[in-house]
């Protein structure tokens, strides 16, 4: 499931303090928050056999061949029990910025931003463009399976993490493990807050579209100021007009922005 959001330390706190209402002694575990697209990998006797989107949470897209491209995912790996992790798949900023300098000196139409970017190019129908796009991956956790060979289960997400690295899978670094709320606070650079023990999570459950028992801290996004040009307006095929700003061209989150919809307030 996707996380839910919180934008400030006081929103943070109450969540906080709301979880400790339903279990005690809570450990967290704080990791930075990596604007991707989520994968589940299933790996039988030991060896990658498929890679999938998450989709809607119920069904997702087959992208093995293009998941095979990506070089920091293991083939093969020591646990040979049947065992599905997810990640969390992403084009580094570098490689970006350099795929959107060589998509404007070639007129090409830019990529909006790196999550976009990851995206397309994981769902591309040939899997030699996935690779040249130079994706990577951060496994984060285990759907089933037993990550020990002899049938052993992890009892904190801190464990998995540092069992999945075992693996040989890339694994994002823990920010820190702890059930102090300041410490929290000061570790937080857009992370995600997870209780820590996989029973506590058991107890308080997942919601009606995401767990109870962690979220994600987010900032606001990068603002800057720019000339209103004009306003259009747009003809969608039901009938439905939306404005679009005309702006002085602008560069913000690693592309020029000159155009934006006014369909919302905000």
């Amino acid at each position: 499931d996707s996380l839910s959001d919180v934008f400030s330390f006081d929103e943070l706190r109450d969540f906080i303090d709301g979880v400790k209402r339903t279990v005690s002694d809570v450990i967290w575990s704080v990791e930075p928050k990596i604007d991707g697209l989520s994968v589940s990998l299933t790996y039988e006797d030991g060896r990658l056999v498929m890679g999938a989107t998450r989709g809607d949470g119920f069904v997702g897209e087959n992208v093995t061949e293009n998941i095979r491209t990506i070089r920091s995912i293991p083939e093969v790996i020591e646990d040979t029990s049947a065992l599905v992790v997810r990640g969390e798949v992403y084009m580094p900023r570098d490689v970006f910025y350099t795929l959107n300098e060589k998509r404007e000196a070639a007129g090409e139409k830019l990529m909006a931003n790196p999550r976009n970017a990851a995206a397309g190019s994981l769902r591309q129908l040939d899997a030699a463009v996935t690779a040249e796009r130079q994706l990577d991956i951060f496994v984060f956790n285990h759907q089933w399976g037993s990550l020990y060979s002899d049938g052993r289960d992890c009892t904190r997400h801190s464990e998995t993490v540092a069992r999945i690295g075992e693996l040989g899978f890339p694994t994002i670094r823990l920010l820190a493990v702890t059930g102090d709320t300041e410490e929290i606070l000061s570790a937080i650079d857009g992370a995600v807050v997870k209780i820590d023990s996989l029973a506590q999570r058991k107890i308080l459950g997942e919601g009606s579209s995401t767990p109870q028992w962690a979220v994600a801290y987010k900032y606001p996004p990068e603002q800057k100021e720019t000339k209103l040009l004009g306003i259009t307006f747009q003809i969608g095929r039901t009938g439905v007009l939306t404005p679009a700003a005309e702006l002085s061209p602008v560069r913000l989150a690693g592309t020029t922005v000159s155009r934006a919809t006014l369909h919302n307030l905000d």
